[in-house]
Parts: C-alpha cells; sequence; structure tokens
C-alpha cells in the first residue's frame, strides 16, 4: 500500500487493528494517585482523551464538557455532500463515554481562568481541575477573506464543520441544473484536514459525471502544493478530465474575495461566477483557546510534543486540529493518537512522575471515486519542541496501483471510519 518501508500487511497491522496506533509504555499509577481533570471538546481528540483517562486510572475525576448530545463526525462527510452517504451514518452518541465513568456536561464552555484553575459554563457554573485538556477543533475566519462573513456561508456553504452546511452544499448541487458551474476555495496552510478540499473535489466531480454531465468544477487554490498531489492529480486526469480543473496559486487560484449576492469568487487573475460556490476559508482554533491564553498571534496553540501541554500555560494541553504539532497533520486520526499520549502523560504528571516520549503515527484515507481509495500515512517522534517525521517510517498509496489495490484501499478506509467510531464513541 504505501511507499518507503510500509507493507502492505505491515501497514494494515498498523492501521487496521487500531483507530490510531501509538507507541508508550503504560504509565506506572501512585498509589492514592487521583486528581480532577476536565476535558472540553467531545470530537475524536476530547472524547478519545476521557476515555482513555477513566481507564488508565479509573479513580480519576474526568468530566467532558461539550456543547452538543450529538457528534456529527467531518471524516467521510464529503460523501455526503456527493450523495453517497447519509448524515446519520456520521453520527454518535456519548452513552458508551458515560458508562466508563466519565462524567458529561453537555454545555458551552465560555471561559477559563488558568490560575483559578477553573472553567466557566454558559449557564455561569464553574468546573474546577488539576489538569485542562482543550480539545476544541476549529472555528472560520470570518474576517479572513474579505466578503466572507457567516451570512455568505449561507449562500457559499463552507461545509467545512459537518452537519447543516454539508446538508446544504449537498441540497445545491441538487438543485443546480445541468451545466452550472462549481466553484470551490481552498485556504492556504494550515488548516483542518490537509487533503479534504481534494477528496471533496474529487467527489463533486464524480457527482457531475454520473449525474449532471454538462457541470464542471473549478478548484481555486491559495497553495501551489497539497497533500497526496500527485495522487489526485493521476486520478484526476483518469477519472474527471471533463469536469473538474485544479487552478494553483501560481496560475492564479487565490481567492482574494467573494460576493454571495452574485456568487462570484474574484482573484488577482480575475473573476469566477458559480452556480453552486464551496468557500473554504482560513481557520484558527476553537474560542475556548483564546480564552484559556493558549493560542498565539496566529490564532492556534502551540504545544510541546510529549504531553502536548501548552507552551503558554503549563496546566493545560491541547489536543487536534486546535494545536500546532510541527510535522503531525490535523486530522482525526491524529487527534485520537495524541489523546491516548496526552492520558498516559497525565495520569503520570497527577502521579507526580514524568511521561515517557511517544512515537505516534497517523494514516488518512481520501476517497477519490466509490471504490476509489488513496492513502498517506506517518509515523512521528519529539525533537527540538515539535514533532518531526521519522524518516522511511511513512509513505503513500502507489502511483501504479491497480484498480483491485485502490478498491481494497476503500475497503480499508470504510473500516478506519468504522473502527475509530466505534473506539471513540461506541
Amino acid at each position: 500500500m504505501f511507499k518507503g518501508n510500509f507493507t502492505r500487511r505491515g501497514a494494515i497491522q498498523a492501521f487496521g487493528a487500531s483507530a490510531a496506533s501509538v507507541a508508550i509504555a503504560a504509565p506506572a499509577i501512585a498509589q492514592g494517585a487521583a486528581g480532577k481533570v476536565v476535558v472540553v471538546g467531545g470530537g475524536f481528540g476530547g472524547a478519545s482523551c476521557a476515555r482513555a483517562l477513566k481507564r488508565l486510572d479509573p479513580r480519576l475525576d474526568v468530566t467532558l464538557v461539550e456543547s452538543s448530545q450529538t457528534f456529527t463526525a467531518c471524516p467521510f462527510s464529503n460523501g455526503v455532500i456527493a450523495g453517497l452517504r447519509e448524515l446519520k451514518d456520521q453520527q454518535f452518541g456519548y452513552e458508551a463515554i458515560a458508562r466508563d465513568g466519565v462524567k458529561l456536561v453537555f454545555q458551552t464552555a465560555t471561559d477559563v481562568d488558568p490560575g483559578a484553575r477553573t472553567v466557566t459554563l454558559v449557564d455561569g457554573s464553574r468546573l474546577s481541575w488539576d489538569r485542562l485538556v482543550l480539545s476544541p477543533g476549529v472555528d472560520l475566519r470570518w474576517d479572513g477573506l474579505p466578503g466572507y462573513t457567516e451570512s455568505a456561508a449561507e449562500r457559499m456553504p463552507h461545509a467545512w464543520k459537518a452537519g447543516a452546511q454539508t446538508l446544504l452544499l449537498r441540497r445545491q448541487l441538487e438543485s443546480m441544473e445541468d451545466g452550472g458551474l462549481v466553484v470551490m476555495s481552498a485556504p492556504a496552510n494550515p488548516f483542518r484536514c490537509p487533503p479534504g478540499p481534494y477528496e471533496r473535489a474529487s467527489l463533486i466531480a464524480w457527482y457531475l459525471k454520473t449525474k449532471k454531465p454538462r457541470s464542471k468544477l473549478i478548484l481555486l487554490d491559495a497553495k501551489d502544493v497539497f497533500s497526496k498531489q500527485r495522487l489526485f492529480q493521476n486520478a484526476w486526469k483518469d477519472l474527471y478530465p471533463e469536469h473538474l480543473e485544479w487552478v494553483s496559486l501560481s496560475s492564479g487560484g487565490k481567492v482574494t474575495g467573494v460576493d454571495p449576492a452574485t456568487l462570484t469568487l474574484t482573484t488577482d487573475f480575475g473573476v469566477h461566477k458559480a452556480a453552486v460556490a464551496n468557500v473554504i476559508p482560513p481557520q484558527k482554533a476553537g474560542a475556548i483557546a483564546g480564552k484559556a491564553g493558549v493560542a498565539d498571534r496566529t490564532g492556534w496553540c502551540p504545544v510541546e510534543p510529549v504531553a502536548f501541554t501548552s507552551t503558554l500555560q503549563p496546566d493545560i494541553h491541547v489536543l487536534g486540529d486546535a494545536a500546532v504539532m510541527g510535522a503531525m497533520p490535523k486530522s482525526a486520526f491524529s487527534a485520537n493518537a495524541q489523546a491516548k499520549v496526552c492520558a498516559a502523560a497525565i495520569v503520570r504528571l497527577l502521579a507526580g512522575g514524568q511521561p515517557e516520549e511517544p512515537r505516534l503515527i497517523n494514516t488518512c484515507y481520501s476517497i477519490v471515486a466509490p471504490g476509489y481509495g488513496i492513502t498517506v500515512a506517518g509515523v512521528y517522534k519529539p525533537a527540538n519542541g515539535q514533532l518531526v517525521d521519522i524518516e522511511g517510517a511513512g509513505g503513500t498509496s502507489p502511483l501504479d496501483a491497480p484498480a483491485a489495490t485502490r478498491a481494497q484501499e476503500a475497503a480499508l478506509a470504510d473500516g478506519w471510519f468504522h473502527t475509530i467510531g466505534a473506539e471513540t464513541f461506541g
């Protein structure tokens, strides 16, 4: 499956057996060690961390704060846009996490006081903590692209948070006349799920090819290089030569402004008028990160790479998309892996010990068409204050793989989604 030192058998063992493999020793728990841990954010990072904490030390008082009683996953949501899945297939509840002994608080966290070690909830109540874990995901920078506001997103959906926006974009595609032009924009790095825009472009192109063959998608990109680029572009050449056009940064792809009233996207090279416009704007860490003082001027959260402790607030840990992780990308798999490492580190810290240096794995599947999957994987270690690639330990799907291999990777992707969903929420 992979270039480099990954064999197909090794990759399946590494990635199929567990949703997110982590090489770290189990913590030695001291007698009487316990404490209060509050986890804010119930996605793949936060929910996984809360669950792991209780399993590693059942004596811990662990509270998970999440605004919604239903989590809607972003991975595979591009399939919902293309009509290949339903939104309910993306949704998970928290019942199993409660059964593990985690306290659930379904409210929005509105503030953090690092000095007092409290989290304030929307109803005004406060939770105290010995260690705080933030996994708030991303927020969209409504000031990051001229013309693009929250109200504009109702005309030009971003669909970068799975849910209502996902269904809105799907409905717009379904109602568009055959022959209409779909225009997407992809932001500069960093942002949630680096391969996500290109998987989405692929599946929208598949939808157009099969349902509205006189239509076309233009993908305007603020980058010249992107994740799994050669794999995606080879697939586009074979599958969608008439239905997908990628415009790179150097070719004038960076969007400099939008007009939701006319569904136009402007670049330095011209204006693109769309029948359907999907604008993926710049992003930053979820709002609570700023309230907690763990986000820097970039809007993201710098952390050290062993326990994912904030470099700005020493008793707060930050996981997943909100954090700056060096070479490790922003993905559900990454968040799940980081959560397990963080949980083990917190147990050690509360017991008066020190965390052990981890090794982390990330793998990312993308579906280019039904039955056609591609993959990138990486293995990471701490070095010089960040996570770095272990040279030769990762890789991508082969460029010249036969159809049977692409089909197997698509099947593995489906298995991965069910595994990580069950491990985190089931």
